[in-house]
């Protein structure tokens, strides 16, 4: 039996259909990759399989006692929260069966409540739900977590390993993944994969790293006008099928519109031929006109186009023995750069190691402590993360790209900003739509759209292709390919990269920063390692940013040393531990037994306190273990 299986869904917002009729399905196992256009209905999806959306039409099956767990596409927001308590949210179902299960055992039993606890006990059993503590210390430890850390201390791709820590903690039948490499670096995706492909369970996930769906997708599932369509195999696989689908329905339309403008000549004849018409070619042609209503046309392609100014100077930017360093730490090691009119720069590193901090030094907006550094002459740059700044959430697209103009430059000659925004997928509807109210990718295309229409001659973009979906992201390419000026990329695409730059700088981990021909995929080839933050490394980084951004950073807690009692506990916990859970295994496997009911109900009364107060002991203990076991590390 299927996971999951939608029959018929229809999904509405407002005016606005997202789903028609769609049909679809995932088996134990499957680790299927869901893509389409921004807005097309992917998040939606997931949230009709989690339950958090009820479809308008149709029906959503799940399988009896399914376990779905998702990693949402937004960050834990609040960041006040220690690690161990965010990934103990994973388990608040199973905790709420406990505390029932609890609740139940120290009341009067009659033959109902007898019924209930057989019930709760065979789900908790199911759900492995007696050593919550011991499954929230396992999976910390495997995903390298800091248990007593809050989020506010944590960059975005750590934060990403709480989410999914939370996610991964309750074992799910099925897990879902929205954009699951948003906000991580290199080295978290490398680890992000082999995590999902050793998952036992099945995963459904979104994502534009086109790289990570070839390595894990073993079918794609495309949101398309409205129905969900399956391809079998990786991404590669299901770009040459949808070509060749594409060219079979184009010709398809073709010869049917050919088949009903023969039928609508025919029903035109003259008085003689109407009155000997054959009544069922009639009828047939009316279903012929249904059906060419009810066709839905393919969405319009992107179409980018790149404002480029009068060429630079030949000599870019020369920088010559130059050093950053902040509180004494060295940010930026000596190094010496020359970057030439029409070259092609990728920023290759894991986060915090310097990246967004060497683009600024490079444009002049922080002074190195040691070097030269020198512009060369009639630069006009555009850079992407400025843009990010400056949308106004209150006025509209449109507005925001033209500045309240109705017209936008356009190779040297005016055009409506309406029709500019169409390349950018925004109908004329969504470019009146204020910006708070777009999504993470439209906004990116907001932001894309704006810098692209001021000309220019050098790009800088710091992760452009966050939140994009994959057809916007491969017009983007193919613009940057022709782009003649001189282009700065910073990403953790690596598919994005290979296809646009011609040479990297990478962060390593021996060399510090070193300069190679081509792009991630040649540097990889190497067997070089990229540099990495330990935890506390990333927290000297996050006050080294904020330093950068002149604000303060928040100062690391204290650890309190472990007293001689203190230690000494310590050492005797295990020994506890393992007692409690030899106590608790004879106690489950005595509640198990098919008998044990039938005994006399004072005896079960006393079976079932012993086991609930044993339980909560071991929480105890673990939960103390883990504090102590912190402190003294």
């Amino acid at each position: 039996m299927s996971l999951v299986r939608f029959d018929e869904v229809v999904l509405e917002f407002g005016d606005q259909p997202i789903l028609r009729a769609a049909n679809f399905s995932i088996e134990e196992g499957e680790r299927v990759c869901l893509i389409g256009r921004n807005g097309a209905g992917k998040s939606s999806t997931l949230k009709l399989i989690s339950g958090e959306v009820q479809p308008d039409g149709g029906e959503v099956h799940w399988r009896g006692g399914l376990g779905v767990a998702q990693l949402a596409q937004t960050l834990p927001k609040d960041v006040d929260q220690v690690v161990h308590d965010v990934v103990a949210q994973g388990l608040e179902h199973v905790r709420d069966l406990r505390n029932r299960y609890e609740l139940l055992s120290q009341a009067d039993h009659d033959e109902a409540t007898m019924r209930e606890l057989e019930s709760l006990q065979a789900e908790i059993d199911a759900r492995q739900g007696w050593h919550l503590e011991q499954r929230i210390a396992t999976v910390i430890s495997d995903l390298g977590l800091p248990a007593e850390k809050s989020l506010s201390q944590l960059s975005g791709g750590w934060r990403r390993r709480v989410a999914l820590a939370r996610a991964l903690v309750s074992n799910p039948d099925l897990l879902l993944l929205d954009e699951p490499t948003n906000h991580l670096d290199f080295s978290t995706i490398e680890w992000l994969e082999h995590r999902v492909r050793g998952w036992p369970g099945a995963v459904l996930f979104i994502s534009h790293d086109r790289t990570f769906v070839n390595k894990l997708a073993t079918r794609i599932v495309e949101v398309d006008r409205g129905k969900l369509v399956s391809w079998p195999g990786n991404y590669k696989e299901f770009l040459w099928r949808k070509e060749k689908a594409m060219a079979d329905e184009e010709k398809e339309n073709a010869l049917f519109d050919k088949r009903l403008a023969e039928e609508e000549v025919w029903i035109r004849q003259g008085i003689k031929a109407r009155r000997t018409r054959n009544e069922g070619r009639v009828r047939s042609l009316k279903a012929m006109r249904e059906e060419r209503a009810q066709r839905i046309k393919p969405p319009g392609k992107a179409r980018i186009h790149i404002e480029d100014a009068e060429r630079s100077g030949r000599k870019v930017i020369d920088a010559k023995n130059i050093s950053l360093a902040f509180d004494g730490v060295p940010v930026i090691p000596r190094m010496s750069l020359r970057i030439m009119r029409g070259d092609r720069i990728g920023l290759v590193g894991n986060n915090g190691v310097g990246k967004s901090t060497l683009l600024r030094v490079l444009l002049g907006e922080i002074k190195p402590d040691t070097g030269t550094l020198k512009q060369g002459t009639n630069l006009q740059i555009g850079y992407f993360d400025q843009f990010r700044q400056e949308l106004d959430p209150e006025r509209t697209v449109a507005q925001n790209i033209a500045d309240g103009s109705e017209f936008v430059q356009v190779n040297g000659k005016p055009r409506h900003v309406i029709g500019y925004l169409t390349g950018f997928l925004f109908s004329p509807k969504r470019a009146m739509t204020p910006v708070k109210a777009l999504s993470g990718g439209e906004r990116n295309r907001v932001i894309l759209a704006r810098l692209f229409a001021q000309p220019s001659n050098m790009l800088v973009l710091d992760e452009p292709t966050n939140d994009l979906d994959v057809e916007t992201l491969e017009v983007l390419e193919e613009q940057l390919v022709d782009y003649p000026g001189t282009l700065i990329v910073v990403s953790h695409d690596r598919e994005f990269l290979d296809n646009v730059v011609t040479s990297t700088l990478v962060f390593e981990a021996e060399a510090g920063i070193q300069e190679y021909v081509g792009g991630y995929s040649d540097w990889a080839r190497r067997g070089k390692e990229l540099a990495a933050l330990d935890q506390q490394a990333e927290a000297q980084a996050a006050r080294i940013a904020a330093q950068a951004q002149d604000t303060p950073a928040a100062p690391a807690p204290v650890k309190r040393k472990l007293g001689y009692r203190e230690q000494r506990e310590l050492t005797e916990l295990p020994g506890k531990i393992a007692a409690l859970e030899k106590k608790i295994s004879e106690l489950q496997a005595a509640c198990a037994d098919p008998a044990f009911y039938d005994r006399p109900h004072p005896e079960v009364e006393a079976a079932l306190h012993d086991l609930a107060h044993t339980q909560a002991d071991l929480e105890a203990a673990t939960e103390r273990w883990l504090e102590l076991e912190d402190r003294a590390s």
